[in-house]
């Protein structure tokens, strides 16, 4: 528990007083944010805030990560480590995009296909390894069954160990791919996307953690309710670092933002996330506990899918905290009632974790 407490606090302290250098580092060399020009007018007034703010996030996260292990003189385990090589892998993509908007001076950055493409790339490497390093009880990061609460019956391996690594790496790379961007989707008002993934990954420490006081120490004769679970302490120490780094991180980013994470931030975030469901065994619980993110996609669905069909448009303007901005509600009023909205469904999510692991015993 020592390890989990001291990745949380360095992580926290990381961002807390490692943005404002950040800051200074990027307005003296004019890396801003460019703004789209659909968007609300009063967003124009942001133009040329500093961006790629999740650098200091995935920072955060690797040194709290470390010192939390070192703290304790445990060595990192496979799990932790493959989070933060999509984390960071992710991150690098949206690095890259943030960087190409600051180098043309405008909002749009990497082609889709170039994204898309490196999402591919580090998400595959991902999929690949998750299913190696087999622990002592014969366990690997993650697992070929799709998963809700905890492993169904739907085995991806049925057909063979060969077809089960292929159908595993498509089914990894649709959700690495649809949680970063939907958190993507969510960073457009100041906090939103930083108070949202802040909220999440406070759901998974306490789910890693519960997990890690229930993980199966007997594979042939399994105690009611424990969970199948590769490196449940790793996992605990890897959310409690970035939901540190994002409660930092937000004392900066909160509105009026001195500074936004840019797709840097929203990228990697998104990534661990999916990350995180893969080898909790909680994919589907997933979409309750990210449940803010998958509104803001469904409105953009919603959004594109009625105007190509009827000409007309459901919302004033998708992603949905934009409709509400557009109806006359302040920024920091959506950002708050927004980040109300993700706190029940986190509620609802642990209070269904809880309710399968009590109908076990």
């Amino acid at each position: 528990m020592l390890s989990i407490l001291v990745a949380g606090a360095v992580s926290l302290f990381v961002t807390l007083l490692g943005t404002p250098v950040l800051i200074k580092v990027l307005i003296k060399h004019q890396y801003g944010q460019f703004i789209r020009q659909d968007g609300p007018t009063a967003h124009l007034t942001k133009r040329g805030t500093p961006t790629m703010g999740g650098l200091v996030i995935i920072f955060a996260t690797l040194a709290g990560y470390f010192v939390g292990n070192l703290a304790t003189g445990r060595g990192p385990n496979a799990s932790g480590l493959l989070v933060l090589f999509l984390m960071t892998g992710l991150g690098l993509i949206g690095f890259l995009d943030d960087f190409s908007k600051i180098r043309h001076k405008q909002s749009l950055g990497l082609t889709p296909w170039a994204k898309i493409l490196g999402q591919a790339i580090v998400g595959i490497l991902f999929a690949v390894l998750a299913v190696q390093f087999r622990d002592d009880a014969n366990r690997m990061p993650a697992s070929f069954r799709i998963s809700t609460v905890r492993d169904t019956q739907i085995d991806l391996a049925f057909a063979g160990v060969g077809i089960g690594i292929v159908l595993f790496v498509i089914w990894a790379n649709f959700l690495i791919t649809a949680w970063s961007n939907a958190v993507n989707l969510t960073d457009g008002l100041d906090g939103l996307a930083t108070g949202a993934s802040m909220i999440a990954f406070g759901a998974y420490t306490i789910i890693t953690i519960w997990q890690m006081g229930q993980v199966c120490e007997s594979v042939l004769n399994p105690a009611p309710g424990c969970y199948d679970v590769r490196d449940p302490r790793d996992l605990a120490i890897v959310c409690a670092a970035i939901m540190g780094a994002c409660f930092g991180f937000l004392w900066w980013n909160t509105s009026p933002a001195q500074i936004f994470m840019g797709d840097t931030g929203s990228l990697a975030l998104g990534g661990a996330f999916a990350g995180l469901s893969i080898f909790t065994h909680t994919e589907f619980l997933a979409v309750i506990i990210g449940g803010l993110f998958l509104v803001e996609v469904l409105s953009d669905v919603i959004q594109v899918g009625s105007f190509k069909l009827t000409k007309k448009r459901v919302f004033r303007m998708a992603p949905l905290h934009h409709h509400f901005e557009l109806k006359g509600w302040k920024e920091v009023t959506v950002t708050v009632r927004f980040w109300i909205i993700e706190i029940v469904f986190v509620v609802i999510a642990l209070g269904l974790f809880y309710a399968e692991w009590l109908a076990r015993q």
